[in-house]
């Protein structure tokens, strides 16, 4: 006996779980001042706080994806939702930067638990005529939390305290569990082999890079501690994971990483898109934040409004872009959208100056409004609509790693460049030098380093906006969606609980 999925709000209640964990990679950011001050803490330690959720996040992805697979997405999901919620209230309680770290840490597991999941339940529980609008949903999402991780945060360290950017997880933490067990259904499980040496090579080698990549600034490039050093540790994670690449592809049965996956164009395009997004996004704030606040004196919530004509116009077009994504080719929104993005990038780096008025500084941010709205949806949409359900959760799990891993590069490359460019553009006597930790935390910039800051906040903003242009070309070989090979022409959608309902191949570009 099989019962009526309804997609629609199986998606919505995966969709408040997903966008809390999304918010939690970006809300820190403007409370890292505050956080300083209450718990008595440096700003080495205090950078960790968001660190050590990227890396917990980031290095079980490609595994939970797995896992979801075998022990159905929906238990997954809630084991997550459960875990990420309970560590949520302990970073709010957390009376030590120590404390705070460790329960940041247990949060990204919980985090990499969701995430993977609702990305699996959408390609399985959807029809394909209707799977792109739910993807794009999904995506836009994405987009848009990113997004208003700032705003939020800097509305509720200036409302509540620090705290409460933790505490206001636990509610929703609540409501988005009673939602999801009740309206996700509870999907098929396939009976995976689990590769263990593919387990231990993807979680060795992404823990190398990524920490690697994120303490790369704090250690100032150099050693870490004997004869281990930043780049060692780079280089290392990078040839684990050639190895892994390696075991994957020798791997007859059940590999964690199907290569084959990459046969579809769309996924393979999709996953250098999406990492081009992910460092974009990540890297853009930074400057930007520093512009506001260090030379025109903004307070966190100000800084973070002057951002949101992005979040409120994502958020007002995701559904017009939605119902376009299944009946317009991928490339005619993502390819527009990644170089507006680009364009208002460099848009900013031209404006910023430091009595510029503040008004011509929303333009910019209207026009990348518009780039997200167009970018998310289609991109994810794309990913995976050639993918067959069986391995849903396998190609949701390298999606989301690939946006992360772009994630955390975006961060710690930006940070290096404005370190360079502040050493380059500040004016300092002999035996000085500048770097943007000096000006974040004390008083306000004195008046004639304004021209040499605002300058480096420019030059760092070229990064991202070269990022991002490569993802429009990139974008630009997308194919258009076609029915998927596991799917004969003329059959009947059927229901994801039906036994016989199981996909033979995958789609070939």
């Amino acid at each position: 006996m099989t019962h009526e999925v309804k997609p629609w709000p199986a998606l919505w209640s995966l969709i408040i779980g997903f966008f809390m964990i999304l918010i939690d990679t970006t809300i820190v950011s403007v409370a890292n001042p505050a956080i300083l001050r209450g718990l008595h803490t440096d700003i080495d330690s205090v950078i960790w706080v968001t660190s050590a959720y990227l890396l917990a996040f980031a290095v079980p992805l490609l595994i939970t994806g797995r896992l979801g697979d075998r022990f159905g997405p929906k238990n997954l999901y809630l084991t997550g939702l459960v875990i990420f919620t309970l560590a949520s209230a302990w970073c709010g309680f957390a009376g030590t930067i120590g404390v705070l770290i460790a329960a940041r840490v247990v949060q990204g597991i919980g985090g990499a638990l969701m995430s993977p999941q609702t990305m699996a339940v959408i390609t399985r529980i959807f029809p394909p005529e209707r799977r792109g609008q739910a993807l794009g949903l999904w995506g836009a999402t994405a987009g848009v939390a990113t997004l208003v991780g700032p705003i939020l945060g800097g509305l509720l360290v200036d409302g509540f305290g620090w705290e409460w950017i933790f505490f206001v997880n636990v509610p929703i933490g609540i409501a988005a569990f009673v939602l999801a067990a009740r309206f996700v259904p509870a999907l098929p499980t396939h009976h995976h082999r689990f590769d263990i040496p593919g387990v231990l090579l993807s979680a060795v080698g992404l823990f190398l890079l990524v920490f690697g990549l994120q303490e790369g600034q704090t250690y100032d490039w150099g050693v870490i501690t004997g004869p281990i050093s930043v780049w060692g540790l780079i280089v290392a994670g990078v040839v684990v994971l050639a190895v892994f690449v390696l075991q994957q592809a020798l791997t007859k049965r059940e590999p964690l990483v199907p290569l084959h996956l990459f046969r579809d164009r769309n996924f393979s395009v999709a996953n250098v898109v999406i990492t081009a997004v992910g460092f974009t996004v990540t890297s853009l704030s930074l400057p930007l934040v520093f512009y506001f606040q260090v030379v025109r004196g903004m307070t966190p919530t100000q800084s973070a409004l002057m951002l949101a004509p992005m979040a409120v116009l994502n958020i007002g077009l995701a559904p017009v872009v939605g119902r376009l994504v299944d009946r317009v080719h991928p490339r005619l929104l993502a390819v527009p959208g990644l170089v507006l993005f680009s364009g208002a990038l460099f848009l900013y780096s031209r404006m910023l100056t430091p009595d510029i008025a503040w008004g011509w500084l929303l333009l910019p941010a209207v026009v990348l409004g518009f780039a997200n709205a167009l970018t998310w949806s289609p991109v994810s949409s794309t990913a995976t609509r050639g993918l067959p359900p069986r391995e849903a959760g396998a190609g949701s799990g390298i999606y989301n790693t690939t946006r992360q891993i772009g994630s955390v590069i975006g961060s710690a490359a930006v940070a290096v460049l404005i370190q360079s460019r502040l050493v380059a553009d500040l004016p300092h006597g002999p035996g000085q030098g500048a770097s943007s930790s000096d000006f974040t935390l004390g008083g306000p910039l004195p008046a004639f380093l304004h021209d040499g800051f605002t300058a480096a906040m420019s030059e760092a903003l070229i990064l991202p906006a070269i990022v991002v242009l490569v993802g429009a070309v990139a974008a630009a070989v997308f194919v258009r969606p076609t029915m998927a090979a596991w799917q004969r022409p003329g059959e009947q959608t059927r229901t994801p609980e039906s036994p016989d309902a199981q996909p033979q191949a995958v789609q070939q570009a």
